[in-house]
């Protein structure tokens, strides 16, 4: 399925139906007063969470909803039905702004959260609401309230507990394939990944948590460049964040070119968002069954040890450092 994580949509909620003027006309009641019932209020439409969704596709089909319309009062103090809600269904992690006002409306950031984005119109009131001690023949009743309409901005940010970083082509869906059930494309070209993957991961017997694969950042990611601030945004959520590094393919390892990057990859995303720079962080050395990386690791632990992070040499080829991988995510989460 296409991942696709911000939508635009218009909503309508439905009118209240008009109230009633009707009097009662039975033969053996001679002075039959008004006897008009109210309007239904018009359906409204909600936004609600669902854990089952993964992407907002279906709100690029489908922009416009509208609930149903309030039915009008009757005779013999008769009500009308009220009109059917509309409930729409949107990804857990979705945030719901006002397009012409930009305000945030709702982060249905949990399963079965709700949103009421468009209220239904109040029903108007027959002519027997209006029946008084002195006017005991009202002709007059109320028209239904017209509904809300409101062009909303759809955004979904995915909620993961670790988030994993990194530049194009240096593991990132391998690793994630080795450690959860997720099933990244993976081939041996930059921005192989260009949507996020979730994956869950277990932790010893009855726990795990919930891993994402962001497509790869360079330079300049938090002014838009490559795939940019599009995905970064995904990271925000994540409790904890991982820094694979590792060397691109024939590339002569260098440690200062590694914590070079790994500095860069903190830059762009302090730049982005600030608070990024204050979340728990692992830094992951991929690939040491190379024995060209596995020679300098002791270089580059030196190098990287004044950042004060846990650094995890890990092969996804081999498996070695999973699992320690895995245990020190889950002790941070």
């Amino acid at each position: 399925m296409k991942f696709v994580d911000e939508a635009e949509i218009d909503v309508r909620s439905g009118k209240g139906g008009d109230g009633c003027v009707s009097f009662r006309r039975e033969r053996y009641v001679p002075k039959g007063g008004p006897d008009g019932g109210d309007g239904g209020r018009g359906g409204s439409v909600i936004l609600k969470a669902d854990r089952q969704l993964s992407t907002l596709l279906d709100h690029r089909y489908t922009r416009h909803y509208h609930a149903d319309n309030g039915r009008p009062g009757m005779g013999k103090d008769r009500y009308g039905a009220a009109g059917k809600d509309l409930t729409v269904q949107v990804p857990v992690g979705t945030l719901v702004y006002d397009r012409d006002t930009n305000q945030l409306l709702s982060d249905l950031d949990r399963h079965a959260a709700e949103l009421v984005a468009a209220r239904g119109g109040a029903g108007g009131r027959g002519n027997l609401r209006f029946k008084t001690p002195t006017q005991r023949a009202p002709t007059k009743a109320e028209p239904g309230q017209p509904g809300e309409e409101r062009r909303l901005r759809l955004e979904l940010k995915l909620l993961a507990d670790v988030g994993v970083v990194g530049f194009p082509n240096t593991g990132k869906s391998t690793l994630v394939s080795r450690i959860s059930r997720a099933k990244p494309k993976i081939a041996d070209y930059p921005f192989t990944t260009l949507v996020p993957t979730l994956g869950v991961v277990a932790a010893g017997d009855h726990d795990s948590f919930v891993i994402a694969d962001v497509p790869g950042l360079i330079e300049g990611a938090h002014q838009g460049a490559g795939l940019g601030h599009r995905f970064l945004k995904h990271v925000e959520r994540c409790r904890v964040l991982v820094h694979l590094l590792t060397w691109e393919p024939g590339e002569d390892p260098d440690p200062h070119a590694l914590v070079k990057r790994f500095d860069s990859l903190e830059r762009e995303m302090e730049l982005f968002d600030p608070d990024l720079a204050t979340k728990p962080r692992v830094i992951a050395i991929s690939k040491i069954d190379l024995s060209e990386v596995r020679s300098i690791l002791e270089a580059v632990t030196e190098l990287l040890a004044p950042r004060k992070l846990p650094l995890i040499p890990v092969s996804s080829v081999t498996g070695e450092g999973l699992d320690r991988l895995i245990g020190e995510l889950y002790r941070l989460i």
